[in-house]
């Protein structure tokens, strides 16, 4: 059980709201600049200046340019992650507002990234700020909060880099992207395999002479939608990624079922050809494959490797993962491949139950949230999971450290024009934060 009483609860409630005002104009001052992956100074530089004025014991950049803030001395490192990059507008004619100069009224903000999710990172500081102004912090834990770049690029990036070049391994991670009021504790994994196809170019007047690349590929895309779309009957040749929630082909069935099943599409389609007056040479593909629980890089790309019309086409097919090496704003490149785990932290994991207790002790056993979304939240149960993807793809899906999601604002409103959050909703986050530690150190 928490070891807060009601009387703290109220306590921390009560500072969480008095704050509401400070939180949202630090949100407001962070969004005002553009802030897209690999851009993100602006949004540090703001972030590092908030941490400094609210009493952090240190703050720090790395060199990949994370921001990293530290309150307290104690012996177990509890982590608060936002990643602070945003996607761009898209065609500013769908937005009602400028993006930037964003918003503000009673109960919302509005602005590129308010949601997705610099708000985050907003009550992930104030969090801290509550636990110090009300002597929370103590010899048992030290907090760490971190606003992260280029997730929006490569999803995980970031954390691989803390946690091997950073030297920083905490002992669990809250990430605070937007949960619409529930507590978060997985997601589908994903990864962008490539499929290559040669083919031998001729005059477009005689198109048997040549090998065309483009009709191969059209083969195989035929068996790439039928394991999408097709069910996992024995008398399929290509059984689809349904079969994944099956305890017949899929030891981890129980937490697919959870997390929904995998998916794959055809993002991308690339050629050659010496002219249009030619048979294609080259057909490549690239295909966004999600992932459930029970599936790995080596069997997702396996699964490809072993589609019909790629065995028939041989060695004229390879099929390969991306790899992402975009330089960081600081002009670091951190190369990865372009894999991110599906994870899952069990409903009964401790840090599950203090997050739990925390916020039931705040708030109850339903969602809550501003009157525009609160019916929607409250048909949902309180413990669920993401559809999208986030740093704990990293955090637990590769390093394997325990990660739960909590954060403000609404997953829908992710890279949608018009984006907004709720003020209630970085109170609420704060008053939450503030809690947990002292919850799961109990």
């Amino acid at each position: 059980m928490c070891a807060l009483t009601a009387e703290e609860f109220a306590k921390i409630k009560e500072s969480a709201e008095s704050y509401k005002a400070d939180m949202t104009a630090f949100l407001r001052n962070i969004v005002k600049y553009p802030g897209e992956s690999c851009d993100e100074a602006e949004h540090i530089r703001v972030i590092a200046e908030e941490m400094e004025k609210v009493g952090f014991d240190e703050v720090r950049i790395d060199d990949m340019g994370n921001v990293i803030g530290f309150m307290g001395n104690g012996e177990k490192l509890i982590a608060f992650d936002a990643h602070i990059d945003t996607v761009g507008i898209g065609n500013i004619k769908n937005w009602n507002f400028d993006p930037y100069e964003g918003y503000e009224t009673d109960v919302e903000i509005g602005g590129r990234g308010v949601s997705d999710q610099c708000g985050g990172i907003v009550s992930a500081v104030y969090g801290a700020k509550i636990m110090k102004d009300l002597g929370l912090l103590n010899d048992k834990y030290k907090v760490m909060v971190v606003g992260t770049v280029q997730e929006e690029d490569c999803d995980g990036l970031c954390w691989q880099y803390i946690i091997k070049e950073d030297g920083i391994r905490p002992d669990f991670v809250v990430s605070t992207e937007p949960t619409d009021g529930g507590i978060y504790r997985g997601q589908r994994g994903r990864m962008e395999i490539r499929i290559d196809v040669k083919g031998v170019s001729c005059h477009g007047s005689a198109p048997e002479r040549g090998d065309n690349a483009i009709y191969k590929m059209a083969d195989i895309l035929q068996d790439v939608r039928a394991l999408n779309e097709n069910d996992a009957a024995d008398d399929k040749e290509v059984k689809g990624l349904v079969k994944m929630l099956d305890e017949k082909y899929n030891p981890e069935y129980k937490e697919a079922n959870f997390l929904g099943r995998g998916t794959v599409t055809v993002s991308e389609i690339f050629f050659t050809s010496p002219s249009r007056c030619a048979v294609a040479d080259s057909c490549a593909v690239s295909l966004d494959r999600r992932m459930t629980a029970g599936e790995t890089w080596e069997s997702c790309l396996e699964e490809i490797r072993q589609l019909p019309n790629v065995k028939k086409y041989g060695d004229d097919v390879t099929v390969s993962m991306y790899e992402y090496s975009r330089p960081s704003y600081k002009g670091l490149v951190y190369p990865i491949e372009c894999y991110f785990p599906t994870w899952v932290i069990p409903e009964d994991h401790k840090v599950t139950r203090s997050l739990e207790e925390a916020y039931k002790g705040l708030y109850g056993d339903e969602r809550i949230g501003a009157p525009e979304t609160e019916a929607m939240r409250k048909a949902r149960p309180l413990t669920d999971k993401w559809t999208f993807s986030t740093n704990g793809v990293s955090i637990m899906g590769r390093n394997g450290i325990p990660c739960i999601g909590f954060g403000p604002g609404a997953e829908a409103q992710a890279h949608a024009p018009n984006e907004k959050t709720w003020k209630q909703d970085l109170v609420t986050c704060a008053a939450v934060y503030a809690a947990l530690p002292t919850c799961y150190t109990a």
